[in-house]
């Protein structure tokens, strides 16, 4: 008997394959203990009979199926296991089957690879208590200017933001975005490069942040969109992107003219913590307020990138992960030398040495330090 209680690791799974459809059997680290979901899949892969705690209910049959080469191994809802949905509720069942076309999935190796990517930008959010379940929050519209869009932090897949009309479809059909993030009266196109290096698709990119801009005027009080969250498996994809956009002669192609802001944030537990410092109202200045007194900030009237001048040496923090702040900083060494420490995370060091080189000196930041002065609500969606 396997029982189905909210917040249970069952619970968990069918919760983001409801939302994503599909997702790869190698991320299944993001979900929590990498071995309990491997044995968990592997045991849902066969019969059994589930109890719903709630309700008394049961049903058996095989909850999962896994599909797909070594490389890119798939889990996905068995159809006959549908019913389960509506043990979540009603409008988790109605949700799956609307935008998954009554649980047909195309056989592209295209769109699943964009599932894939949605599906791990879903469940970041969730691990960092970031709503994302679309059942539970309002449906977005392009009607009138209304401000539907809750308070908290909340993140709608690229598939709800395509939904409004075929014209907003059209502008974003060349885009990467895999959703949109909004928190504190900030609105972050979300992008998941994986292991691969990010490539902007020109001019589409820009249609897509002017979409999705309208997008959030019509439904909140954000009426720019300059930031952007770049997820990526390792420092080396956030290198490699760095590098590749600094090869691009075009201006659309470069991923810093599109956005003034891109944090990347690892696929990792230190990926999740990061997250949730963008659910922190004011979150950049009180991490410069921790690292500096008011008279040594810059606050950005410098002629370069830093954030406060200490003993006659400028500082940068790299505490946000801003990747496009980063490489202007990086254009402005390469130009002239000057003595510059950048501050970091741990985890930070070893892309930013291999970007830098000799051009900057490292200092480490203790993250715990930083995330207790922050404060961040530490809740995860997967926990009920």
């Amino acid at each position: 008997m396997v029982w189905f209680t909210p917040g249970s690791q069952v619970w968990q799974l069918i919760t983001l394959l409801s939302i994503v459809g599909e997702y790869p059997l190698g991320s299944r680290h993001l979900l929590g203990n990498k071995a309990v979901f491997k044995n968990l899949v592997h045991k849902l892969n066969r019969p059994q009979t589930f109890c719903n705690t709630e309700t008394g209910d049961t049903m058996t049959c095989r909850l999962l199926s896994v599909s797909g080469d070594d490389r890119n191994r798939n889990i996905r809802l068995c159809k006959v296991a549908l019913p389960i949905l509506e043990w979540i509720s009603p409008e988790c069942q109605s949700y799956h089957l609307n935008s998954f076309r009554r649980h047909n999935f195309s056989s592209s190796v295209s769109h699943r690879e964009r599932n894939h990517r949605i599906g791990e930008a879903v469940t970041m959010c969730m691990r960092a208590g970031i709503e994302v379940r679309p059942f539970l929050l309002p449906e977005l519209q392009n009607e009138a200017f209304v401000h539907v869009i809750p308070s908290e932090a909340v993140m709608y897949p690229s598939k709800d933001l395509k939904r409004l009309s075929e014209d907003e479809m059209s502008k974003t059909s060349f885009t990467r975005m895999v959703g949109a993030l909004f928190a504190c009266g900030t609105c972050y196109a979300m992008y998941n490069t994986r292991s691969a290096t990010m490539k902007w698709s020109g001019k589409g990119e820009f249609k897509a942040r002017d979409s999705l801009r309208d997008l959030s005027n019509m439904n909140s009080e954000i009426s720019i969109v300059n930031s952007a969250i770049l997820l990526g498996q390792s420092g080396t994809v956030a290198l490699n992107t760095i590098v590749e956009s600094d090869k691009s002669q075009k201006q659309e192609f470069r991923f810093d003219s599109v956005y003034d802001h891109i944090y990347f944030i690892p696929l990792n537990e230190d990926g999740i913590r990061q997250l949730r410092f963008l659910t922190v109202p004011d979150w950049k200045e009180k991490i410069l307020n921790l690292l500096f007194d008011p008279e040594e900030r810059s606050y950005n009237r410098g002629r370069f990138e830093y954030d406060a001048i200490v003993d006659d040496v400028y500082i940068y923090s790299y505490l946000d992960a801003d990747i496009a702040r980063l490489m202007r900083l990086h254009e402005t060494l390469n130009a002239q030398k000057r003595d510059v420490v950048v501050l970091c995370f741990a985890s930070q060091v070893a892309f930013l040495r291999e970007y830098f080189g000799p051009l900057v000196e490292l200092k480490v930041i203790d993250f715990d330090a930083v995330e207790d002065e922050l404060g961040p609500d530490r809740r995860n969606l997967f926990e009920g």
